[in-house]
């Protein structure tokens, strides 16, 4: 799946700092870190040997932007892309939204059976009798509903992370497990309703500043982790259910987190048997802001190769796939397409988690490949 530099770069092309992680063959064979520019794509590993050490740096942006070997077109390049992070923890915040929030609640009493969402759907609706979209997550507010539902037998641990204090972030996948643009992406074949997940996900060095942002596929498997929250660990992290790229966009004078908070991402399933998905998240309807993301999943934690934290999404399809159908699942062969207009395109194609070849370049592989090559001091 080679897509060309028009169609994954943001709308304003290369006028941000781009950086990412192609994988090099001949005597340099391994992952680097590259810069994208207009003249083209440029090996930095020799001043930043990982993302990890780009993004810790003082000043991520200069780095970016000064010397690299020329390796190529973007055009070139692409079919080389991997995932544009490599020793950053990979977590995740759920139920950002107040959609999000509902059809979690959805799974949760529909037991992961697809075919009983319409009518939870309109039972909780009736049950909550109230906007949570307006409630700010540990408000008064927030606490005088739960204390509501609570007596009504309606309380659930999705609405105390969608509403309460505390945020729900996890661990989506370890560092090196993720895949860039153009890799398959996984769904267990246990899974009968599943569906992606677009989001923005911010980059975050270790002292818990955002320093850029990127898109990811945040991939969940609705009917296992609707029979009881505690499988998220089963629903979330699998082989390749973690999809980030093309490029991490630095913070600079064209792109800030401002631009983050009002990003809107838009969404595209194209399957084998012709049936088309569109839908869109928007994050400045988020109920957390990503500040405070960041600072919840590091207030306790320390993260000494940063952390890339994905942030939600307002998308929950519900659209049938088939005539008479129960809702949207995914089939193997979906190619699924996430663009926004700053971080530009993320696409990859649905499969089963056991037919994708497995993951076997961890940290330690990457440590000696950074060895043979020189590039460790």
């Amino acid at each position: 799946m080679a897509g060309s530099a028009s169609e994954i770069l943001p709308e304003d092309g290369t006028a941000g700092t781009l950086v990412g992680r192609v994988w090099r063959n001949g005597a340099k064979a391994g992952p680097s870190v590259v810069a994208v520019r207009a003249a083209g794509v440029f090996d930095i590993t020799g001043t930043a040997v990982t993302m990890a050490d780009l993004c810790n740096a003082a000043d991520p942006v200069a780095l970016a932007r000064s010397g690299g070997e020329r390796i190529g077109s973007l055009d070139e390049i692409v079919p080389s892309l991997l995932a544009p992070i490599d020793l950053q923890a990979i977590k995740a915040a759920g139920v950002t939204f107040a959609v999000s929030l509902l059809e979690r609640l959805i799974e949760e009493h529909a037991k992961g059976d697809p075919a009983r969402a319409e009518t939870v759907r309109g039972e909780l609706n009736s049950i909550i009798g109230a906007d949570v979209s307006t409630i700010k997550p540990g408000s008064a507010e927030a606490e005088a509903l739960k204390k509501t539902l609570m007596a009504r037998g309606a309380w659930s641990p999705y609405l105390e992370v969608g509403i309460g204090p505390y945020a729900e972030i996890f661990t989506k996948a370890p560092p090196m497990a993720a895949v860039g643009y153009g890799a398959e992406i996984g769904i267990r074949p246990d899974s009968d309703w599943n569906n992606p997940e677009p989001e923005v996900t911010l980059i975050v060095n270790a002292k818990g500043t955002i320093v850029g942002a990127t898109l990811g596929n945040d991939v969940n498997l609705r009917d296992i982790e609707g029979r009881s929250a505690l499988l998220l660990g089963i629903a979330k992290d699998n082989t390749a259910s973690c999809a980030l790229g093309p490029f991490v966009r630095l913070f600079d004078q064209t792109f800030t987190l401002d631009d983050v908070r009002k990003a809107k991402v838009e969404l595209e399933v194209t399957g084998p048997d012709q049936f088309r998905l569109r839908g869109a998240s928007d994050l400045s309807k988020i109920s957390r802001d990503p500040t405070d993301l960041v600072a919840q999943a590091m207030k306790t934690h320390q993260y000494p190769d940063g952390m890339v934290l994905m942030t939600g999404t307002l998308f929950a399809p519900t659209e049938p796939r088939t005539p008479g159908g129960t809702g949207f699942t995914h089939m193997v062969g979906d190619l699924v397409s996430i663009r926004s207009p700053k971080l530009g395109t993320l696409t990859n194609r649905v499969n089963h988690c056991d037919k994708i070849p497995p993951w076997t370049f961890g940290t330690s592989a990457l440590m000696r490949n950074l060895a043979a090559r020189g590039l460790l001091k």
